[in-house]
């Protein structure tokens, strides 16, 4: 893949990018779409299944390659409708990835979340800061939070013991939703058949499209550099309104997958 400068759009190929596997995981070409089919075994909750695709792996997040505007396009369809775990494509920038650059690694330490992408959630899933928006299901979702400097989010490592108690987590749920602005919409359809999706982002807003209609549009637009990823897996991750916070891995009944065909990186349309 190319990367794009201030002036010039260009496509992707997804032949280019680069590919992450763990338990199991498949990433495979698909010769008869000319696309890709990533995959997952069955098996038990316990270990991290993952099958991804991103352009981002090596880079720090002063190197991902996306700014707005620029535009996601590609068609999709998953196995069963109702997955365990998440899946997806769009845009973000890798925010609990942390690497001190130990043993030749890029050094990355943790952010406050900026994406904007379809995110598929199968419960117990949860990662909405507002109450009045959806946080399971297949989303279109964006996250817009400020660049702070890691001394400053440091500081607040002090107050994760406070979130084994359903009142302070409340608490803290609440003062995280208005540092991280958050927008999403539910999806229907059936997402086992091909769709086409479309992300525009820009400064002022990020607009999604399915099969050509809108079906958000939305001012809380991600800010700073994103890096590409579309990926499934069989995590969860849940901060619940009740003050319920968890993360782990769920059981995979069966083999599961999502196939993506057409991936194109390009310029917004009006």
């Amino acid at each position: 893949m190319k990367a794009k400068d201030t002036n010039q759009y260009v496509m992707t190929h997804s032949q280019t990018l680069n590919r992450r596997i763990q338990a199991g995981g498949q990433v495979n070409p698909d010769p008869i779409s000319d696309g890709w089919r990533l995959s997952l075994p069955p098996g038990p909750a316990g270990a991290y299944r993952l099958a991804q695709l991103d352009d981002y792996a090596a880079l720090s997040r002063s190197q991902f390659k996306w700014t707005p505007p620029i535009s996601l396009s590609l068609e999709a369809r998953v196995s069963v409708p109702d997955l365990s775990g998440t899946w997806g494509f769009g845009f973000w920038n890798d925010p609990f990835q942390a690497s001190l650059g130990l043993g030749g690694a890029v050094r990355r330490l943790p952010a406050l979340p900026n994406a904007a992408w379809y995110f598929y959630a199968s419960p117990p899933n949860y990662l909405a800061f507002r109450d009045d928006i959806p946080a399971q299901g297949l989303l279109a979702t964006t996250f817009r939070s400020p660049r702070l400097p890691a001394p400053l989010l440091a500081a607040g490592l002090p107050l994760l013991p406070w979130l084994r108690w359903p009142w302070a987590a409340r608490r803290l749920r609440r003062a995280a939703g208005k540092i991280i602005r958050q927008d999403a919409a539910h999806l229907t359809g059936d997402c086992t058949q091909w769709h086409a999706y479309q992300l525009d982002w820009r400064i002022e807003k990020t607009v999604f499209r399915v099969d050509g209609q809108v079906v958000l549009e939305t001012p809380v637009s991600p800010l700073g550099r994103g890096g590409l990823v579309l990926w499934i897996d069989n995590q969860y991750a849940a901060f619940t309104p009740e003050g319920q916070v968890g993360y782990g891995t769920l059981s995979v009944a069966q083999p599961a997958w999502l196939e993506l065909k057409d991936i194109r990186l390009h310029e917004p349309s009006e």
